[in-house]
């Protein structure tokens, strides 16, 4: 099982998650969330994880394609998650521009969502959420989606399950699905945006025990 912890800001967030085998962190660049990061809080953790098995994604919203490309440059990304809704013309600019791979979100509330998979060509990997209303944030807003639309669904790239998965639900996933990965935030936090150790390390502890 692939893991990826998002929302993260803090070293000590970093240093815990690598210590319980996290494959991904990720850092939102997305100022209405209160997981925003600044650019200087993600060169430093970007830093810390050279020497580190984790590995960085940057998080984007319908950002500022322009932007992007600099935050990519400067930070030297090699995975980034579009969690808005970006075209296929925006992912393919990027593509061509950068070698790196690309987490697509696509949020789910009836089975008819599961057709935007197919507007997709060009990305690495799918990431599943719960669909927000117009109230609400695109993404860590404590919400699960009904996990069985994508029961015996047969998804040809490998992809993430997310939104409101926390210790007493997580192994109750493996029932139902067979994901390649789990996407984590509000889950393993004390308040929005603050990511708790001691949630971190109950949660794998309660995911490995038999």
């Amino acid at each position: 099982m692939i893991f990826k912890i998002c929302g993260l800001k803090k070293s000590e967030s970093l240093i815990c998650c690598e210590e319980n085998n996290v494959d991904f962190f990720g850092m939102i660049f997305y100022e209405k969330s209160p997981r925003n990061i600044t650019f200087d809080e993600s060169k430093n953790l970007t830093y810390i994880s050279k020497n580190l098995k984790i590995k960085p994604v940057g998080v984007f919203v319908n950002h500022e394609i322009n932007e992007l490309k600099k935050i990519i440059s400067s930070l030297n990304l090699k995975y980034i998650q579009l969690h808005g809704e970006e075209t296929q013309t925006y992912i393919n600019e990027i593509k061509k521009q950068f070698d790196l791979k690309i987490i697509k979100k696509i949020s789910l509330k009836n089975s008819d969502d599961l057709d935007k998979i197919k507007n997709f060509i060009n990305i690495d990997y799918l990431l599943f959420d719960y669909k927000p209303s117009s109230n609400e944030l695109p993404g860590g807003n404590s919400k699960s989606f009904d996990w069985s639309l994508l029961k015996e669904q047969k998804i040809e790239l490998p992809w993430f399950i997310s939104g409101g998965i926390n210790e007493t639900n997580i192994k109750n996933i493996g029932n139902i699905l067979n994901p390649n990965g789990i996407d984590l935030s509000s889950g393993v936090e004390e308040s929005p945006g603050i990511k708790s150790n001691t949630k971190i390390n109950s949660l794998f502890k309660k995911f490995y025990d038999n």
